[in-house]
């Protein structure tokens, strides 16, 4: 009987002691102690100095595997470290997503919701960079309109467009809020890739184009006037209208799971 039972305890202490060492190195990557696409010392120098057995150690590394921290190269030396990635946050989120059901009318509703307080937040705190920035991104999605491209190619419109909301992210200052919705990018950018190469009338396209165009470059005036109440109201009608828009009735019990399968 005792036999039986002493495995399970030593595996036991090794899954701890694993722990152990993950939450360590674990802590140096996130500082930046271990750089991103330096080695870990060899398996051998890692017993050596965490006095530890080489299940021990395997454990650790598997947690870390599992986390994206670290690449196992098999027969080279040591394991890689890779810095923590917010499109593999994005992954595991989105499944969690799938899993409860989360409504694409949910998904945006929050980014609904987000948006419009970055806006305001640029505007508070906005450069003249920023502008510069913002009115760039505008100024080429008016030359790919004026130029016809967007009816060859109207998944491009989309992801240019989309740059226009990275910069308003980026640039508000919040790093919380801007990875909030780069994890919700994962599901979005599906439907609007989705959506992007559904037929639809060339002229409504243009002039459904055009008016973003124009809601973008109002919203650039606010944040240029650093009226935060403005570019808050302002941004928070565009979200619900382009909302509205991108998600038909038939569409907004759809789920974020239908996006993948």
């Amino acid at each position: 009987m005792a036999s039986d039972v002493q495995p399970v305890g030593r595996n036991i202490r090794t899954a701890k002691t694993g722990e152990t060492i993950a939450s360590y190195l674990r802590a140096r990557i996130v500082r930046g102690d271990l750089a991103e696409g330096a080695s870990l010392p060899t398996e051998l120098e890692l017993m050596r100095q965490f006095d530890v057995s080489r299940p021990t150690l395997r454990e650790a590394f598997r947690i870390l595997e599992t986390e994206s921290l670290i690449a196992i190269r098999r027969g080279a030396r040591g394991a890689r470290i890779t810095a923590p990635r917010v499109d593999v946050a994005a992954r595991y989120v989105g499944l969690i997503m799938q899993r409860s059901g989360t409504t694409l009318a949910d998904v945006y509703e929050a980014r609904t919701l987000i948006e419009p307080e970055a806006a305001a937040l640029l505007a508070q705190r906005r450069s003249d960079q920023d502008i510069a920035d913002l009115s760039a991104c505008v100024d080429e999605l008016e030359a790919r309109v004026n130029s016809g491209a967007e009816r060859a190619d109207a998944e491009a419109w989309s992801r240019d467009a989309q740059r226009f909301h990275d910069v308003l992210m980026a640039r508000a200052g919040n790093k919380t809020l801007e990875i909030q919705l780069q994890v919700l990018r994962e599901v979005t950018d599906s439907h609007l890739m989705l959506a992007a190469r559904q037929p639809a009338d060339a002229a409504s396209t243009v002039s459904g184009f055009r008016r973003l165009i124009r809601s973008y470059r109002k919203l650039i005036e606010y944040v240029r006037m650093k009226d935060e109440a403005g570019a808050r109201a302002h941004w928070q009608t565009h979200m619900a209208a382009v909302g509205r828009s991108l998600l038909p009735e038939q569409l907004r019990s759809a789920t974020v799971l239908d996006m993948f399968s």
